[in-house]
């Protein structure tokens, strides 16, 4: 049987210290940060079209992205949140990138983004594989939030180093699945995906957690977050969720491709 990992995503470094017990021994890692924008997200697509290719260490990084990271404009901190939040997802808690910037009013600014959940470590030295594409992908959208509010959640995945089993004190504290992330911010035509749990849209929102769900307008019409597309709901284009009812084991991988193959690099998210 496939096993599941959890990690904890939060806006607040001291955040750890008023969590409840049970979440603190739920057997997984604590990272924080859970408040990307959309914006940074599809920044990806345009100032760190590279950035897979090459290390994420800023001696490996092609000229075109560390430009980017280092660019005192807005663009710049849109471009330093996404490679904080990738090299989270990416690197392990024993890894880390530090690089400096220098902003308009020529006030140098050391950064260090520290390694969280370990999806794809060899990032640090060479290109992400494939496979490492699509769940840093996965886990970085997983973690944009449309309000840009810090929120606790639970990532899991059938796939390492997610898939680890978890204490069942962790799943009675985010009992209720939100969706799935799926996709490819590098691929020839960048994509993300995600799908909605038709029972939970309700307590997704209670949450501020509107990308899965689509934030729900005044009018009653939805809106999406920025480039991650909501294709519906996950009973119609994911596999149901395992028999614990704890994550989606596979998704469509190109929802509009009729019989597009299933894919297993997908990130499943729960809330409280």
């Amino acid at each position: 049987m496939i096993g599941l990992s959890a990690a904890f995503l939060c806006g607040c470094v001291g955040d750890a210290f008023d969590r409840p017990e049970d979440v603190l021994e739920g057997g997984a890692a604590l990272v924080d940060g859970n408040r990307l924008s959309s914006n940074a997200l599809a920044l990806n697509a345009l100032a760190l079209n590279s950035l897979a290719l090459n290390g994420i260490a800023p001696n490996k990084l092609d000229a075109q992205s560390l430009a980017a990271i280092r660019d005192p404009t807005n663009q710049g901190e849109l471009a330093r949140a996404f490679v904080r939040y990738a090299v989270g997802c990416a690197l392990t808690t024993s890894q880390s990138i530090s690089f400096s910037w220098t902003d308009a009013s020529n006030v140098v600014h050391q950064e260090t983004y520290p390694g969280e959940l370990g999806i794809a470590p060899a990032w640090a030295t060479g290109p992400l594989d494939l496979n490492g594409q699509r769940m840093v992908s996965a886990c970085v959208a997983a973690r944009v939030n449309y309000y840009q509010v810090p929120v606790l959640l639970s990532l899991r995945s059938t796939e390492a180093p997610l898939r680890l089993l978890t204490g069942a004190r962790e799943l009675i504290e985010f009992p209720d699945v939100e969706g799935a992330f799926w996709g490819n911010l590098w691929g020839a035509s960048p994509a993300i995906y995600t799908c909605y749990n038709s029972a939970t849209v309700a307590n997704s929102r209670a949450w501020s957690r509107d990308c899965a769900t689509g934030h729900l307008r005044d009018d009653g019409t939805i809106e999406e977050c920025g480039m991650i597309d909501i294709v519906g709901p996950c009973s119609s284009v994911c596999a149901a969720l395992n028999g614990g009812g704890q994550y989606y084991p596979s998704c469509v991988e190109k929802p509009y491709v009729t019989g597009s193959a299933s894919t297993k690099l997908v990130i499943t998210t729960a809330l409280p």
